[in-house]
């Protein structure tokens, strides 16, 4: 039946049938290949620009794995934790390297080309940044509290603060850095050490004031022995020992110290009276010695001549004696003449000769001057 309200339909026309293709035309896509190939074209752009994204992806990733150790810096290279390479191929020198991504490879860097410190304040007493800024010590309390203070106990039995600050070089860094959890806690540790084993051999006085070199000396050689020991893979540079008196008890050590001093300087000006002394004694006793020499090489070398002279006269003494005393006694007068200021003859005829001996004295005239 029809429906009333709507007109019944029209039969459809026939579609003409397609034209024949001419020989230089292009045949007709039907509709249903042209969605196809549409599809393709848009699968193979959306792969290109998926292979694109991975290419960049890769170079991205394999890029990441650049790295640069700088100057004063090597770096190991630890592949699954594992340091890369043997002996001293493992280390890198700086500039640029590269490494698979983490997590496969992970570049370690340890700075070589600076120095470290280590401070060991185990001995050291309490104090605060402030005060240790404008180095002043605390202010006295009256006691030493062992929770909060640091000290040492000395071959004495005395009580005393030190601190080390020790300086160091990494000379082995694969040792420094993979042997060992945290090298610079140990290496304080080996520093405590030190400190309280120095301080066992050697009393308070020459920690504190008269021999500081030799107590520094004793605790750095400590801390060598025990990093040649450990091997922690570091070389020890010039370092610093420092050593106080406890606050409380500070001022009797000085007094002490002053008083040993005080000592010291008498005892030093007396040794150097008794040397001057005795140096002066000595070089007179010398100086006689030497003169007591020269008189009796003296008079050995004059009797040695008179010996001589009289053995030289014995002959003419043999020939005629008589002769030979006149000879000599001529020639003592002559020499007593000589040297006589007044000389008195007496003939041989008088028996008295008077001689006033207590006469008066010659003037003698004195040129006047001018």
């Amino acid at each position: 039946m029809n429906d009333p309200h709507h007109p019944p339909a029209q039969p459809s026309s026939p579609q003409p049938p397609p034209a024949p293709a001419g020989p230089g035309s292009t045949p007709p896509v039907p509709l249903e290949d042209a969605s196809s190939q549409a599809l393709a074209e848009a699968l193979r752009s959306s792969f290109a620009i998926v292979k694109v994204i991975m290419v960049g992806l890769v170079l991205l990733f394999l890029g990441s794995g650049i790295f640069v150790v700088k100057p004063g810096e090597v770096a190991v290279l630890l592949r699954f934790g594992k340091p890369v390479g043997t002996g001293a191929e493992r280390l890198l020198e700086p500039g640029w390297h590269w490494a698979w991504p983490y997590p496969i490879d992970q570049p370690v860097r340890i700075r070589v080309g600076e120095s470290h410190t280590v401070t060991s304040t185990a001995g050291w007493h309490a104090t605060t940044p402030e005060l240790e800024a404008q180095n002043q010590d605390p202010p006295p309390r009256g006691f030493l509290s062992p929770e909060a203070d640091g000290y040492t106990l000395t071959a004495d039995g005395n009580i005393m603060h030190a601190r080390a600050t020790i300086k160091y070089r990494i000379s082995d860094p694969i040792q420094y850095t993979f042997d060992f959890a945290n090298g610079n806690e140990i290496l304080t540790n080996v520093v405590n050490n030190a400190l309280f084993y120095a301080a066992a051999r050697v009393t308070a006085d020459d920690a504190l004031y008269k021999n500081k070199a030799a107590y520094r000396d004793l605790v750095l050689e400590r801390v060598r022995q025990k990093v040649e020991t450990l091997q922690l893979g570091i070389a020890l540079e010039p370092s610093d020992v420092e050593t106080k008196a406890p606050v409380d008890v500070r001022e009797a050590f000085e007094q002490v110290n002053a008083a040993e001093q005080e000592k010291s300087k008498v005892m030093s000006d007396a040794r150097g009276y008794r040397d001057e002394v005795t140096r002066k004694a000595v070089g007179e006793a010398q100086a006689i010695l030497s003169s007591g020499l020269v008189s009796s090489n003296r008079i050995v070398s004059d009797l040695a001549a008179f010996a001589s002279y009289f053995q030289d006269q014995l002959p003419y003494y043999r020939r005629d004696p008589r002769l030979f005393e006149n000879r000599l006694l001529t020639t003592t007068m002559e020499r007593v003449l000589t040297n006589a200021q007044d000389k008195f003859f007496q003939p041989e005829r008088i028996d008295e000769l008077r001689l006033l001996l207590s006469r008066e004295p010659l003037k003698r005239e004195v040129p006047a001057t001018r």
